[in-house]
Formats: C-alpha cells, sequence, structure tokens
C-alpha cells in the first residue's frame, strides 16, 4: 500500500472520527455499491432487438443465478424471440480452480432452473435441451419457449436468494427441513450434523483445501481478477467480489475499500487472515450438506445444477444459509481423499455448510444487465 494512502488514513479518520463518530463514519465511508444501489429490475431493461419485454425479464431472474467469484459465465443466443441458446462464455472461465468446467456447468444449470421456473409465471414452458458434448464448447444448451398454463411460483425466491457466510447458528437442521431441502435433489443429497464422524471430517478437509488453494499462487491471482474494491469497478463491470459480497465489514471493510488493490489479496498477511477466517466458519453452523450426480457428463452437470438451484430457493424461507465450500472438490488433495474413502460412483459437485440464521440479510451481489449477455 502507498504512502500517500497511509497519510490519508491517519488524516482522515483523524478528521472523520472527530466529526461524527468512528462507528458512524466507517459506515458512512466504508460500504461498497450493492445489487439494490443499482436499481436494476424488470421496469428498466434496456430494449434488445428480437427480446420482448417478458423474455428480458425471464433472462434477468435467470441471471440472479450463483457462480464461483459471480463470474456468472452465461451467455444467451437469441434466434428468435421463442428460441434461444445458453452458452459458457470463454472469457468468464477459472482454469485454475475450475479447469474441467465443472462449476461453470453447475452455474449454467442454476441459470437454465431460474429461466425456467420465471417463465412459466408468464405462462411460457421452458424445454431445454442439451446441445454440448464435451464441457469446453460454448454453446450448452438450446431454448424453446412454449405456450402453456401459467405457474404461481413466487419470484421473491429467485430476487431474494442469497449466498451467506456469517451469522450461523450451531443447532442442528431439523429432519423436516432436511426432507424438503432434499425433494428436488432425489436421493442426492446427505445431511450431516456436527459433531458426527462425517462431518468432522468434512471440516477438516474444507479447511485443508482451502489452505492448499489460498497459497497456491495461480488459484489466488485467479481470484484477484475478478475482485471489485471500488464503486467505479462494481458500476463498470456489475460482477465479481465486492467488499459486501465478501461480507467484510466494520473497520476492515472502510480500510480495504478505500486503501487496498485486488493485489494486495496476494500478499502473505491476507491469505493469513483468509485462512483464520475460513477456518472460524467451518466450525459454525448445523453441519454440511453434500450433493452427488449421477455422472460427469455436460447433461448431468446441468441436471445437478438445476436441482441445486431449486433446493437453495426453499432455504431463506427456513431461515436456513448455504455457504458452498467447494474447494474440497477443485484441490487435488481433497480429490485424492474422497477417492480413497468412496467408491466410484459417489461423485460429489457440491459441499455446503448450512445452519440457521436469526434473521436474513439482503442480496449484495452484483449482476450484469441483460443486454451485457444476450447476442443478437
Amino acid at each position: 500500500m502507498k504512502i500517500k494512502r497511509r497519510r490519508f488514513l491517519k488524516q482522515t479518520v483523524t478528521a472523520g472520527a472527530m466529526a461524527m463518530g468512528a462507528g458512524a463514519f466507517f459506515n458512512a465511508c466504508g460500504r461498497s455499491i450493492t445489487r439494490a444501489d443499482l436499481k436494476l429490475n424488470n421496469n428498466n431493461f434496456k430494449a434488445i432487438p428480437g427480446l420482448e419485454k417478458q423474455g428480458r425479464a425471464i433472462l434477468y431472474h435467470a441471471s440472479l443465478a450463483p457462480s464461483g467469484h459471480n463470474i456468472q459465465p452465461w451467455y444467451v443466443k437469441i434466434i428468435h424471440p421463442n428460441e434461444w441458446i445458453i452458452g459458457a462464455d470463454p472469457k468468464r472461465r477459472l482454469p485454475s480452480v475450475d479447469p474441467n468446467n465443472r462449476e461453470v456447468l453447475l452455474s449454467l444449470g442454476s441459470f437454465a432452473e431460474n429461466l425456467s421456473l420465471t417463465a412459466g409465471t408468464f405462462g411460457l414452458k421452458a424445454r431445454l435441451e442439451v446441445i454440448a458434448n464435451d464441457p469446453f464448447e460454448n454453446d450448452i444448451m438450446k431454448v424453446t419457449l412454449q405456450e402453456s398454463k401459467q405457474d404461481n411460483y413466487p419470484l421473491k425466491r429467485i430476487t431474494k436468494r442469497m449466498t451467506v457466510k456469517h451469522g450461523f447458528m450451531s443447532k442442528e437442521i431439523k429432519g423436516d427441513d432436511v426432507r424438503v431441502l432434499s425433494v428436488p435433489l432425489n436421493g442426492r443429497l446427505f445431511y450431516f450434523p456436527n459433531g458426527t464422524d462425517h462431518a468432522n471430517c468434512i471440516r477438516e478437509g474444507a479447511i485443508e483445501t482451502f489452505r492448499a488453494q489460498f497459497n497456491r499462487d495461480e488459484a489466488q491471482k485467479e481470484m484477484c481478477r475478478w475482485i471489485r474494491l471500488t464503486n467505479k469497478d462494481a458500476r463498470h463491470y456489475r460482477d465479481g467480489l465486492t467488499i459486501e459480497g465478501m461480507e467484510i465489514r466494520g473497520f476492515k471493510g472502510w480500510f480495504v475499500r478505500n486503501f487496498a488493490d485486488p493485489e494486495d489479496f496476494m500478499k502473505a498477511s491476507f491469505r493469513k487472515q483468509g485462512i483464520e477466517k475460513t477456518a472460524k466458519q467451518a466450525g459454525q453452523g448445523g453441519g454440511w450438506l453434500i450433493i452427488t450426480s449421477k455422472g460427469k457428463t455436460v447433461a448431468d452437470l446441468i441436471e445437478t445444477g438445476r436441482r441445486f438451484e431449486r433446493m437453495v430457493l426453499m432455504a431463506r424461507e427456513r431461515m436456513i444459509a448455504i455457504h458452498p465450500m467447494t474447494q474440497y472438490i477443485e484441490e487435488q488433495t481433497g480429490m485424492d481423499q474422497i477417492a480413497a474413502n468412496h467408491g466410484s460412483d459417489v461423485i460429489p459437485q457440491f459441499i455446503l455448510r448450512v445452519g440457521y440464521l436469526k434473521s436474513y440479510p439482503e442480496p449484495v451481489s452484483l449482476r450484469r444487465p441483460v443486454d451485457w449477455f444476450v447476442r443478437t
């Protein structure tokens, strides 16, 4: 960090704290732009040739799907107002932590599920056909919209879905809640409460693989490319990891936003803090969910992503937070451990820390406008 930043920090903290109190000062100056600040909603979409207003609304809700580092890897080609191609943007991939595009395809599955659910509320059935055989193909799915009976699916589930990392309560997830979350996964969701041998093993593995990834320079550089610390960058890119999205709060959030650069996350001190924070998080909550897939094909991953999205969309109503800790299946040491303890028919795709919240925060992660990812 530059000397002028240190000088500015000293002067600003002194003046600001005296004028308005330290707590109020840091809150006023430390918040980064959130999704709500961008006022992106159904009523202010930019017109897109070949795409009607309801089509833009469908794609907006689809784009609220989760993705690693919030890369938003999708694009949509408009073939006809009711015929689209969903693809994986090669510029929005994570070759270091996702070399096989596994997570990209899972994210596209979540995107497709949001699309399908939203289309139903407009009286349209989304017929989805996987057209890719190789995970590195760009065009992945064909979507055909057909008139159908209108569905009353609550779109608030989609607009309010978010990943939460802090504030997990230690109580075990109720059996009824586990059963409800299990329904979309059709026998491929497994819950391990904290304190059980399986949960302890998962926790230790999650911490160890996170440490391995954080200490791997290529993986850390890749993450740095998606960090948006300034409001200028947030408005310009509308993706990636903001201070609010990373849940860096208080004085530390204010300091990082105003004085850090993405490259600072490469420093040993930042890595050490990140590892310590993750180790603490891994011990909190009500346990772990593991989601497996039938196979490893493109179609298998898309289907698993869809089922995962169906599950997480129900979590908020039950005050359950879901925090993916996927380093376990991104790092070779984690995969080796899984292979040593399970048969080849066990194919994990999600490792999720879960826990009840006392209150659910509002979504903050940024999203690109529809016209940014639509190709006509």
